[in-house]
């Protein structure tokens, strides 16, 4: 696999399950789901790993699920990270521009001049993402090669991360006997396969619930604007379950994916579940509206911590969009309902697309974030090799991708 560039895999290591998506890249450019695998992920919490041996075998499991589906033999991989350790920041460099007119070594001054922000020892830059540049105090630019000017500013999106974080997943991954071709923040790679370019442009919120974090991405002007990552996820309502009705964790999962509402008035009054209980005791009968009580206060809690980070970064008032909810834990009956209610504004559902091949196997919101790392490595695939080379190699594959992905 590691030498037909044709085959990707992108490896969603997540709280509450491991994916891995294989695809392969037609003509045209076209994207088709080939393989799949999931299982179950035992050694992760709230995005970080607590046991490293049983998160390699829960990967090693998900990959050669996907390997039989596929019939190919997978080596390297994309993968993504999330956690509360990841923290965003935004920067502006300013540079004079040589031969008054802005070139491609002009632009990545620029853009290694906004990055050479301190960053504690113990964090490692995960992305640099160019949001916008100015060429003589004209804004708004996209791309500015070519520009006359004397003076060239770029504002750019700071992505770090915690660098033991960051370590234990690439070493339960090489430890699995996989390559880590490249890591991507994992709201960014939601984004990818949920937003449509109008709902970025107008602005938009991107969250994603996922097991054991709501990740959140916030676009305004086509531009990336602001990241964050609360600790709270669907993992969270299980365990609300479990201790509200006395269940074991296990079953109290099941009852929230067989039951679950995160709104107690659309439940049918009389409606009632058999319940698990705990020490061999005999299941009980209660009232679906319940189990409903226990998940909506803390979907409630969710979007609220959503809405308070938005205003946090500024731009509240410039989602004209509104939200696009996506992740496993979004798929929960009235989740979108109490995001507008909490919050206000429209919410929908997002859902991957724009892929061929088995689409329909990943068409769920649970799988937004593989999917998005699978785009994400389409983007950038032909960049990767010079990645991993020398200084310069390095910037003309970051060069490269920053002018493909954030420019068109």
């Amino acid at each position: 696999m590691a030498k037909d560039s044709h085959i990707l895999v992108g490896l969603d290591v997540g709280t509450t399950k491991i994916c891995a998506i294989v695809g392969e890249i037609g003509e045209g450019g076209q994207i088709d789901i080939i393989g799949i695998g999931s299982h179950p992920s035992r050694g992760m919490k709230k995005g970080i790993v607590v046991n490293i041996e049983s998160t390699i075998e829960s990967i090693k499991k998900a990959v050669e699920e996907a390997e039989r589906m596929a019939g190919v033999s997978v080596k390297e991989v994309y993968t993504g990270i999330s956690g509360g350790h990841v923290k965003g920041l935004n920067s502006r460099g300013v540079i004079a521009v040589k031969n008054h007119e802005v070139s491609r070594s002009d632009i990545a001054r620029a853009v290694e001049t906004a990055r050479a922000v301190a960053i504690p020892m113990d964090r490692r830059t995960l992305h640099v993402i160019p949001q916008e540049f100015i060429v003589d105090a004209q804004d708004g630019i996209k791309d500015p090669l070519g520009i006359s000017g004397v003076r060239l500013e770029a504002d750019v999106h700071i992505i770090t991360g915690s660098a033991t974080a960051m370590e234990n997943i690439e070493k339960s991954i090489q430890r699995a006997g996989l390559t880590v071709v490249r890591m991507v923040l994992q709201p960014l790679a939601s984004s990818e396969a949920v937003l449509t370019p109008d709902e970025r442009d107008l602005g938009v919120a991107m969250v994603d619930v996922g097991g054991g974090t709501t990740d959140i991405a916030v676009f305004v002007d086509g531009s990336i604007r602001h990241t964050a990552v609360i600790a709270v996820g669907g993992s969270h309502f299980t365990n609300d379950i479990a201790i509200g009705l006395r269940t074991p964790p296990a079953d109290a999962e099941k009852l929230k994916l067989r039951y679950g509402c995160a709104q107690a008035d659309r439940i049918k009054e009389g409606e009632m579940i058999e319940v698990p209980s705990v020490g061999g005791r005999p299941p009980r009968l209660l009232s679906r509206q319940a189990l409903a009580e226990i998940i909506q206060p803390r979907a409630e809690e969710i979007f609220m911590m959503v809405g308070q980070e938005i205003e946090r970064s500024g731009y509240g008032d410039r989602i004209a969009s509104g939200l696009v909810v996506t992740g496993g834990t979004s798929v929960l009956t009235g989740m979108t309902d109490v995001a507008e209610r909490t919050l206000g504004v429209p919410v929908r559902r997002g859902v991957p697309s724009g892929l061929g091949g088995l689409m329909d196997v990943v068409s769920g919101p649970m799988y937004a974030t593989g999917v998005g790392i699978l785009l994400h490595a389409a983007r950038t695939q032909e960049t990767s090799d010079d990645a991993k080379g020398t200084w310069p190699g390095r910037m003309k594959g970051r060069l490269a991708e920053w002018t493909r992905s954030f420019f068109e």
